[in-house]
């Protein structure tokens, strides 16, 4: 299915009714050619965005999977580039795609390390995380970044009511529901919640100051505001007292 050297669609509803982790272990050989797969059209953009923005000495792609996000963190001067997510499959992929990077097997929402990243990056994985965990995953990556350090991600504009894609999204979202109402264990991969007025409280919560920076390679609306923009969360640095 998607292309010749993609999974068959009997693999696809395996995986769909497997376990979020499971699933992507099962995906992870093929997983680089399906739509899933954030494309060059969209890491290119974000790598020529972040540019300027640094320097940057380590660097962190949260959710790797198959490791799209860590040539991004390349082209942006990381010298130190990590790369976590909780499939050992996708980990597998990656490693072998760019085995100069190091990887963590571990819970996005219980990262394993210290204040230790300048820039963290992520790429297509905020689906998997329902609207009561953004703030605790907010504030777990504040507190690997250094005082300054960055976070970004690219955050598409909301599509328009009645449009085609306005549809598919609301029908993938309205599947999943389903499944997950009678299929156990459930299967967590809902996009249209991650909206950025959400996103922009809760990261300004977890102790960053938001900023956009357009992605005009992405086109515009027809109201001339970006198809998609970078999410830059900084983080704030402590207060001294004198």
């Amino acid at each position: 299915m998607f292309t010749p050297q993609g999974p068959t669609l009997r693999e696809l509803a395996v995986q769909a009714l497997s376990s979020v982790e499971r699933g992507y272990d099962l995906l992870a050989p093929k997983f680089d050619h399906t739509p899933f797969r954030t494309p060059d059209a969209v890491l290119d953009p974000v790598a020529r965005a972040l540019d300027g923005l640094g320097p940057f000495r380590t660097g962190l792609d949260l959710c790797c999977g198959t490791g799209a996000g860590i040539r991004v963190l390349r082209r942006a001067g990381v010298e130190r580039v990590v790369g976590v997510d909780f499939s050992a499959g996708m980990l597998d992929v990656a490693r072998r795609a760019e085995p100069r990077a190091s990887y963590v097997r571990g819970d996005a929402l219980a990262l394993p390390f210290g204040p230790a990243f300048d820039l963290v990056v992520s790429f297509g994985a905020f689906g998997h995380f329902l609207p009561r965990q953004y703030g605790p995953l907010f504030a777990r990556v504040r507190q690997v970044l250094c005082p300054g350090g960055r976070f970004a991600f690219p955050l598409p504009a909301p599509a328009r009511p009645a449009s085609p894609g306005y549809w598919a999204m609301l029908g993938f979202d309205a599947a999943m529901r389903v499944r997950n109402a009678v299929w156990r264990p459930p299967f967590v991969m809902y996009y249209r919640p991650f909206r950025l007025g959400d996103v922009r409280r809760e990261l300004t919560r977890a102790g960053f100051d938001v900023a956009l920076r357009a992605l005009p390679e992405l086109g515009t609306r027809a109201d001339g505001a970006p198809r998609c923009a970078l999410v830059v969360a900084t983080a704030r640095r402590p207060v001294t007292s004198q």
